[in-house]
């Protein structure tokens, strides 16, 4: 049977043969063609026993149908149109009918089914060919029966279709009857809101035909009636009934398709505002859209808008199918339309009650291929609606936004069982306003207010993602950086101020309570365990407020073009320099006069001080151990602040008092060096007017320093810098660079000479009080560079003069004499190489000497010897590395620091060697093979450090001992039981890899795969997770210095062979 009414309805809407002539028009034809198809389908009907059923249902229908006339003949053309409609409603009448008769049968028992076989196919499932034919059909229905009685301006015309459209246009002008174009347009929207009722059948009318059915049901609900000379025939206005139908249909169709394709249309319907004078095409031929259909498309869009899920279906409507990259001004205006709260609302804050959390919801979407999009969207319109509409922005968007940061503040969930604020709420927060304020990056006071509430909860939570691996330390950092870099200088610095602890925030996470991982990789708030030891918790707060600094200038080493490190830096040593004037300035109260409440008042207050204080020179010792000076002072006028600073306390005292101030060495320096910057930023050759007017404030302090400073150097160096400042210039003593050099030079000095004064009074004293052996100086290490002695002068002494000091059983006189005695070995004084024996002596002494800055010191002197007179030391060296010494008056066995430090003075002669490697390292690799059997592990790891120098520096020379080198190196990392030793081999390979570099296959041709085997074999089983990276680092040089040799890299080179 369903094959029967495909087959009347391919009949029906079959291509027309050849029918007429050449002359006859396009539109003749296919009025021809529909009167021909309308005859041959009823011939069938009436001659073909195969379409009985379909007679009989078409009966039925015709029974049924009040609309339906057989004196049609003056209007062929709703004549075809009505045989459509006949048997469109039969096939929705068979469909229905198989489809209830398909549910009430019950499924047979006997048929085993898997979970693999498909379900049977209700009745109502086309196939693609009677999908087609039936697709057929609505189009002629739809373009014979609907658009022709369509108002100019409603819905969009035939022409703009397609080719064929033009076609039926034209014919339709001509051939349709138009007295009767509502009651035609009635019956064709109820057949097709009938053939709706099967959801096969809904699909093609939806898909296709979707803005005919709601352009003619807006017609006949809404069209204002038509005055009664423009009627062309009396009784024909639909009836109020119907017309109250018509809109019910309109509403309940609305209601139940797709929102998206619903608003599509709608727009399209509602067609532009205006249409351009000059245009060409269907909107100015056929008139622009009615006022009433205008309102009535806009009225419905704000319905669709303000319901549930109404906003994602606006922006769906306009971006889907755009892809990824949708055009960015289509998503601002969607945003502009969000924003703008319709006339048909009832209120402006129901409206934005309602659609602002709607803009959340699509800041959340997963799906990457819209989730950019509407993103986009919701960031656009929640920055509008700040900006435009702040008091419902701050209410309806900010508030719920950030409700799991205020809760971390005021917690509302007292259970300690369960979580303050979950993971998932922390995580969203944290995304959302990243979204907003670093992608959608758009400055406004409403948004930083709120921000900067919340501010400290994000740091505190920053820092706790920064001690674990979270997701949320990115948007954290970022967040943070967005809002310090676009707020007020004042409110940065307040905010920084806070995250460092020097200000106490309003807002925090509450007491009791602390951020615990979550198990999503988030961050959750939970209560914290009380902790009954007083200790631990001061410890775990000293920590914490330590851990916070650190991650403080973390986030201001990201500042890096921006003031903002510079100008918190200045303010802080504004601080001190207001501390160090309130503490010259107290005055001294009599405690018998105060009461003890007073007294205790004033002993707390004084704490408190003194706590600040404490705090504020914890945050500048941390600013400057963490943060370059480039990015504390990356300007001159910031330079110029922070001499200011320092010039400023150096004034403080001398006013009042300056006969009372003591000298201290150490201020005077750090002043000297201070104002040899000032003549440096001076004497530049083109210093710009306004370096001049930021110099200006330093001339107070310069002239209170230049009168009351007691050093006659420092009041010349004022006096100069106050005068060239003043004059702008005009006035530029000669000597003002001789100035800055004498300066730096001095601080050196200075200093050198005031620590070792210093140490010596300490020493004495601790030997004026008893002590029977050479007391322990702390003294902090010197640097281990070889070249520290040529940063200090040291006096011309004679030689005989630095030997008796480095005798001295006084630590910094002893020191400061193998010191002198390296800087003469490194001059190589004629002295010094008659006496290199009883220097030798003396440097090998001194290594056994317990202070660090004396072995140290004996430690350069002696690789200074060995680079000097390299066969002769370095074969003592050797001698008392393996533990022989080479001294008459030394013990039989060395101890095992003297022998470790004998191996520092190796390393140091090694890499000091150069090209002579291959010369003088014979004698140097084969005691360090011979050590690496050494009982003590420690000299094994020694040698094995020093191989490794040397092998980086032995290139060719080291080709017959490789076969020697690889057994070693490869027992040592198979059968070595300390991890250090096993560490030391693979780093050997490791260096030998590197020094060798494209000379690899060469060297270490023989052996090669036995290193490679060996790195292989500590990557799957050494169970030392350094030793397994160092092998990992080994086999990647390796890889490269292969990769190198088998893809030589390509040379355009040219070669001319000259023949003789």
């Amino acid at each position: 049977m369903t094959a029967a009414l495909f087959s009347a309805i391919n009949i029906v809407t079959k291509p027309a043969e050849s029918v007429g002539n050449a002359l006859t028009s396009r539109e003749e034809v296919l009025l021809s063609a529909l009167q021909v198809n309308r005859r041959c389908l009823l011939q069938h009907l009436d001659s073909d026993p195969g379409f009985a059923e379909v007679q009989r249902l078409r009966d039925q229908v015709i029974a049924e149908a009040d609309w339906f006339s057989s004196a049609v003949d003056n209007d062929p053309i709703w004549a075809y149109v009505q045989e459509c409609l006949l048997l469109l409603l039969a096939l929705t009448r068979h469909l229905s009918l198989e489809l209830d008769l398909f549910k009430q049968t019950p499924q047979p028992v006997n048929i085993v089914r898997t979970p693999e076989s498909a379900p049977p196919l209700p009745p109502d499932v086309l196939s693609v060919t009677q999908q087609k034919t039936l697709t057929t059909a609505l189009q002629f229905v739809v373009s014979l029966g609907v658009c022709p009685y369509l108002a100019p301006g409603v819905g969009v015309p035939l022409v703009h279709r397609s080719a064929f459209g033009a076609v039926v246009e034209k014919l339709i002008q001509n051939g349709t009857n138009k007295i009767l174009g509502d009651q035609h347009l009635l019956t064709i929207t109820n057949v097709l809101l009938k053939m709706t009722v099967l959801s096969s059948l809904a699909t093609l009318v939806f898909t296709q035909h979707l803005g005919d059915l709601l352009a003619a049901l807006c017609q006949l609900g809404y069209q204002p009636p038509k005055k009664e000379w423009e009627t062309f025939e009396e009784g024909k206005e639909l009836s109020a009934d119907k017309r109250k139908m018509c809109r019910d249909n309109l509403k309940s169709l609305l209601g139940k398709v797709y929102q998206p394709i619903v608003i599509k249309e709608l727009l399209i319907l509602q067609g532009p505002k205006s249409v351009p004078v000059g245009s060409s095409g269907g909107r100015e031929a056929q008139g622009r859209t009615p006022a009433w259909l205008r309102r009535l498309c806009g009225q419905l869009l704000s319905e669709r808008l303000m319901q549930p899920h109404g906003v994602q279906a606006v922006v769906r409507a306009i971006l889907e199918g755009t892809g990824a990259e949708s055009d960015w001004r289509k998503c601002d205006s969607v945003a502009k339309i969000l924003v703008t709260c319709p006339q048909q609302s009832t209120s402006t804050d129901s409206y934005y009650k309602q659609v602002c959390p709607q803009i959340l919801d699509m800041l959340h979407f997963k799906d990457k291929l819209t989730a950019q999009q509407f993103q986009r969207v919701a960031t656009t319109a929640l920055l509008a609606l700040m900006q435009e509409k702040s008091p419902f922005a701050q209410q309806y968007l900010l508030a719920p936004m950030l409700a799991p940061l205020h809760r971390c503040i005021t917690p509302s969930n007292p259970d300690l069982s369960q979580d303050a604020v979950e993971e998932w709420e922390i995580t969203q927060c944290v995304d959302d306003l990243f979204k907003i304020c670093v992608v959608g990056n758009h400055t406004l006071a409403p948004l930083l207010t709120a921000l900067q509430e919340v501010l400290p909860v994000i740091f505190t939570l920053f820092c706790f993602t920064k001690q674990n691996v979270s997701h949320l330390r990115g948007p954290c950092q970022e967040v943070i950086l967005w809002y310090l870099s676009q707020s007020e200088k004042p409110a940065s610095l307040s905010a920084l101020r806070q995250m460092s602890g020097l200000k106490q925030p309003e807002y925090q996470v509450a007491p009791g309570f602390q951020f615990c991982p979550g198990t999503d990789g988030g961050v959750r708030l939970r209560s914290r365990n009380n902790c009954s030891d007083e200790d631990d918790v001061l410890y775990e707060k000293l920590s914490e407020e330590q851990w916070r600094l650190e991650c403080l200038n973390e986030v201001l080493a990201q500042l890096k073009d921006n003031d903002l490190p510079g100008d918190f830096f200045l303010d802080l040593l504004q601080d001190l320099t207001c501390w160090a004037a309130e503490a010259d300035e107290e005055p001294h109260q009599d405690l018998s006069e105060m009461t003890l409440l007073e007294v205790e008042q004033r002993v707390l207050s004084r704490t408190e001080r003194q706590a600040q204080k404490v705090a504020l020179l914890q945050v500048l010792a941390v600013m400057v151990e963490c943060l370059p000076h480039n990015l504390l002072l990356r300007k001159p006028t910031q330079v110029v602040e922070f001499i200011l600073s320092l010039l400023q306390r150096a004034c403080v005292g001398l006013i009042d008092e300056p006969s009372s101030r003591c000298y201290n060495p150490v201020e005077s320096q750090t002043l000297t060096m201070g104002m040899g910057l000032v003549a440096t930023l001076l004497s530049v050759p083109q210093v710009s007017s306004e370096d001049y007017h930021s110099m200006s404030r330093l001339l107070s302090p310069l002239d209170t320093l230049s009168q009351l400073h007691s050093e006659v150097f420092i009041q010349e160096l004022a006096s100069n810098l106050k005068a060239v400042i003043a004059t702008h210039g005009a006035y530029k003593p000669d000597d003002l660079s001789t100035f800055t050099a004498h300066s730096s030079l001095n601080s050196d000095t200075v200093q050198t000479k005031q620590t070792l004064k210093t140490t010596n009074k300490t020493k004495t004293t601790s030997t004026t009080n008893g002590s029977s052996s050479h007391p322990k100086v702390p003294l902090k290490q010197p640097a281990t560079s070889e070249n520290t002695n040529e940063s200090i002068n040291f006096p011309g002494k004679p030689l005989s003069d630095w030997i008796l000091e480095a005798c001295d059983p006084d630590v910094p006189t002893k020191a400061f004499a193998l010191r002198g005695l390296t800087q003469l070995v490194q001059r190589k004084d004629p002295e010094m190489v008659q006496a290199q024996d009883k220097i030798l002596v003396l440097f090998l002494e001194n290594l056994k000497h317990e202070d660090s800055f004396v072995y140290l010191s004996a430690i350069q002197g002696l690789a200074a010897l060995a680079d000097l007179f390299p066969q002769r030391i370095l074969e003592q060296l050797l001698q008392d590395f393996q533990g022989w010494p080479s001294l008459p008056t030394s013990n039989k066995h060395l101890s095992l620091e003297t022998r470790l430090k004998i191996g520092e003075v190796l390393m140091r002669a090694t890499r000091a060697m150069g090209e002579l490697a291959p010369h003088l390292g014979r004698p140097l690799l084969g005691v360090f093979l011979r050590s690496t059997k050494d009982p003590d592990h420690s000299v094994r790891v020694s040698s094995l450090s020093n191989l490794g120098e040397l092998c980086e520096r032995l290139d060719y020379a080291l080709g017959p001992l490789a076969q020697e080198l690889s057994t070693c190196l490869t027992v040592l990392i198979k059968t070595e039981k300390e991890a250090e030793v096993r560490r030391a081999a693979v780093h050997v390979i490791t260096q030998l890899l590197k020094g060798l570099s494209d000379k690899t296959t060469q060297v270490l041709a023989d052996v090669l795969l036995d290193l490679y085997r060996a790195l292989k074999w500590v990557v799957r089983s050494d169970p030392d997770n350094v030793a397994v990276l160092h092998a990992q680092i080994a086999l990647e040089e390796l890889d490269d210095a292969m990769r190198k040799f088998i893809f030589p890299e390509q040379k355009l080179e040219k070669k001319i062979i000259v023949l003789p």
